[in-house]
């Protein structure tokens, strides 16, 4: 389904692209936030970048196709997450059980799945959702996958990952996995991966709309809403500070501060 999904946004795009005859002066150009904004922000090209990092705060999102189908799909509740994917979590674990793995040894390799996502959350926040793009279509899809929480943060319908999505990367995971781990100790790890997932997905909802009055949830809202509104290139991390302070990514202590 998601292929068919992403072709049928690109096509969506193409033509928007060619109907709106896009010139030499698209610096010039003004994104007009009452109509579908998908088709639009390419258009910024190198300007695009200044452009999505300035918030606009708002629990409204905005309209992302004029086709009511494409805007449906675009939008996700937070709690479709854990009701889909945790059902998986525990019958990959039991799996692994199942295969004569004692349940301690399993519950350390959840844990170890846990950790391993921690890390591919930073590294996918760092160096893919804050890729710097220019073109079109580099613009166009910058947006969908992550320009549209900076430009919209407080958009609730689009702050979790679509389940279609989510299961069509979970494909190459299982298979890494698999090629690195042993058949049965591959289950209990992906469980663990994608139980991280849903942890941060959960938690990023949360730091958004949640109002957290004991730590580490009320340091974790400060973190975050750092990273969206005082230094966007730094704070990667949504669940844990650990990977920005291992790789150099945490924000002055001062900086972070102000933002509380």
């Amino acid at each position: 389904m998601f292929p068919y999904i992403f072709l049928n946004i690109m096509f969506y795009c193409f033509m928007c692209f060619s109907t709106l005859g896009i010139t030499m002066v698209a610096k010039e150009f003004k994104v007009d936030l009452n109509k579908p904004l998908v088709c639009q922000v390419g258009q910024l090209e190198e300007a695009y970048q200044e452009w999505v990092h300035q918030p606009i705060v708002s629990k409204e999102g905005p309209r992302f196709f004029e086709n009511n189908f494409m805007e449906f799909l675009t939008r996700t509740l937070w709690w479709v997450i854990p009701i889909v994917w945790l059902p998986v979590v525990c019958w990959s674990a039991l799996i692994s059980i199942r295969m004569g793995m004692l349940p301690f040894r399993a519950a350390l390799l959840i844990m170890t799945g846990v950790l391993v996502w921690t890390l591919l959350e930073y590294t996918l926040h760092r160096f893919l959702f804050h890729v710097k793009t220019k073109s079109y279509w580099a613009n166009t899809f910058h947006y969908l996958l992550h320009g549209c929480h900076h430009k919209h943060p407080m958009d609730g319908l689009r702050l979790v990952f679509p389940p279609a999505a989510t299961a069509i990367l979970c494909i190459p995971l299982w298979g890494l996995i698999r090629l690195l781990s042993t058949p049965a100790s591959a289950p209990a790890i992906f469980a663990g991966g994608l139980l991280g997932y849903v942890i941060y997905d959960c938690t990023h909802y949360y730091l958004h709309h949640g109002s957290p009055s004991i730590e580490p949830a009320r340091h974790l809202k400060r973190y975050h809403l750092n990273h969206h509104f005082k230094i966007q290139t730094k704070g990667f991390g949504i669940t844990s500070s650990l990977w920005d302070i291992v790789f150099g990514t945490l924000p002055p202590a001062k900086k972070a501060q102000k933002s509380s």
